[in-house]
């Protein structure tokens, strides 16, 4: 299947040795085709971000280990634990209300 098949239309073909570019072949199934005829393909997005991050080289920084912090102390509880056989006359646990009789 030719890509002017694809697309209904006449497609510029731009060669490689005249441009010193690369063309990929038409991706069929779930992706779009990808025609790169620029001189210098720029990357995108996350593979812009993977090629150009920061990478450790000095010797130094590269054995450096992330700092080590004391634990935490543990959290206050957000709820209270309250059983069916408390007692009534504790101030913790609320009086249970008695159902409504219509």
């Amino acid at each position: 299947m030719s890509i002017s098949a694809i697309f209904g239309t006449a497609v510029p073909n731009c060669s490689s040795a005249a441009f010193g570019a690369r063309k990929a072949a038409p991706i069929m199934g779930g992706g779009a085709v990808v025609i790169e005829c620029s001189s210098r393909p720029q990357k995108k997005g996350t593979s812009h971000h993977m090629k150009t991050r920061p990478r450790k080289t000095q010797p130094w920084d590269v054995k450096r280990r992330p700092t080590v912090y004391a634990p935490l102390p543990p959290l206050p509880p957000e709820w209270t634990v309250v059983s069916s056989d408390a007692v009534a006359s504790d101030p913790a646990v609320p009086a249970p209300t008695p159902p409504p009789t219509n």
